[in-house]
């Protein structure tokens, strides 16, 4: 099927995992040299999700474990090293998106039901839920340093808006604010090592 999203291994730079439309996640080990014709077969294939696989993370500190999110609401934290399901959380709707904490500790993750959530990936349970944007259209969080959490997403008017909160205090943010009344959805991408946020979209 058509692949949706791809991720390269932290801990291995000869690893690739990708997820796709046919509900399969595959892990893919470039040979030494690199290619020098179509990779075809897979290390491993997972199998658990019941619905088209749109979002894979790599655990940022723990080799070997990866995470899926999928149309079928399930969350699935996986180990590449056995195929084994790790753990399983069952999201109230769609995934728009999620993100590991620096230590992943915690998983933050945005939803068509507005709502943020932070889970502890371990037991699946909810550790802090809140209101995010007020907007329908996709909204994304990404974790960063100090606990803090950045999201982007809509006002119910569809201006683009982007926000900053506290692990802790999801429902308050420290900063919201409006940038402009484009449609397309930003994407924040986050370098630890200067500190510093960029965000990515279409202009109209």
């Amino acid at each position: 099927g058509p692949v949706l999203d791809i991720a390269w291994c932290p801990f291995n730079d000869d690893v690739i995992a990708s997820a796709s439309e046919d509900a399969i996640v595959r892990v893919w080990q470039i040979p030494e040299g690199g290619l020098t014709r179509p990779l075809t077969e897979p290390i491993v294939e997972l199998c658990g999700h019941q619905r088209r696989v749109g979002l894979i993370l790599w655990h940022p500190s723990a080799n070997n474990v990866l995470l899926s999110a999928g149309a079928d609401f399930k969350i699935i934290i996986w180990n590449v090293g056995t195929s084994e399901i790790l753990s399983q959380i069952d999201h109230p709707d769609l995934i728009f998106h999620c993100s590991w904490s620096w230590d992943g500790a915690h998983l933050v993750t945005t939803c068509k039901d507005k709502k943020i959530r932070i889970y502890n990936p371990r037991n699946g349970s909810i550790e802090h839920e809140a209101e995010g944007h007020e907007g329908a259209k996709p909204q994304r969080a990404i974790y960063l340093k100090n606990n803090l959490i950045f999201t982007t997403g809509f006002s119910r008017m569809s201006e683009r808006q982007y926000s900053l909160r506290s692990e802790a205090c999801l429902s308050e943010p420290i900063v919201l604010e409006v940038l402009d009344t484009s449609n397309g959805v930003l994407f924040p991408f986050y370098d630890p090592d200067i500190n510093l946020i960029y965000l990515c979209a279409k202009v109209r």
